[in-house]
Parts: C-alpha cells; structure tokens; sequence
C-alpha cells in the first residue's frame, strides 16, 4: 500500500501548528521554575549523545501515556497546568509531532525547540553525560524514610 503522506508533510503540517522556540530562548528560560524541558530521545542517543542539564527523560514512545491522567504509567509532572513543557529530540522532527500529539490530547503548555539536540550543541548550549545526569537526579530526589 503507498503511503499518501510522507513523514515531511506530517512534520511540516505539526510546525505550522505548534510554538516553536529557538536553543536561545529556551537557554534564557532554562532556570524558570515553570519550564521543564523534555528530552525524548531514546536511551541509546542519550547515551551517546548526552542530555540538556534538569531535562526530564521522556522515551517518545511512553509520552501520551506519561500525559494522561487516565493511563496507568501516568507521571504527575505533566499534571502541572502552570508549567510549559518544552519537548526536543535530535533535529526537531519528532519533538514537532510529538507537541502537536499532545496538542491533540488538549495539553496548551507544550512547545518544542527548534533543530532540537543538534541545533543545542551546535550553539554550544550546556549539556551533560547520562550518567551525570542520573546522578544529578538521584540528588534531587528526597530520602526515603
């Protein structure tokens, strides 16, 4: 069966209705409380490539079940109407599709960063190794008692 519309047309038809910022605005963003940046490549990129300091670690595959409420793997960081989710992957193309899906389910705090992990070191933006990463995290989270 041939496909009637290509991954470039899926793409271009998710930019045009999604907000998109550039690594610049969201550098200048970074240490507002109300903006979690969303990493949602897959471990292997992580792993190889590294990741944006404080992002949350989202697997695109996982994403609109981590969003909605109604599903058993839902995470309650999405559940904050008051935050903007700011979504990459590694050149913008998923991170678009991925905001307008989340845009379909009514989410109106989402946007993606344009030229996604590429375009953020290519700008030579802050970025850390999985494993620091992890480390940084399991700091931040409190004690068990």
């Amino acid at each position: 069966m041939p496909i009637t519309k290509g991954f470039r047309q899926l793409v271009d038809e998710a930019m045009a209705q999604v907000k998109t910022y550039s690594v610049d605005e969201v550098q200048a963003r970074r240490g507002d409380p109300k903006v979690q940046i969303v990493d949602i490549r897959d471990v292997r990129e992580l792993e190889r490539e590294g990741t944006v300091p404080g992002a949350l670690l989202a697997p695109r595959g996982m994403l609109e079940f981590w969003v909605d409420p109604d599903s058993p793997y839902f995470k309650p960081v999405f559940g904050d109407d008051s935050t903007e989710f700011i979504l990459f992957c590694g050149a913008g193309w998923r991170s678009a599709l991925a905001t307008k899906a989340l845009q379909d389910m009514g989410m109106t705090n989402v946007a993606h960063i344009d030229g996604g992990f590429a375009e953020w070191q290519k700008q030579g933006a802050p970025i850390e190794t999985l494993e620091a990463h992890k480390q940084a995290h399991a700091a931040r989270r409190p004690a068990k008692s």
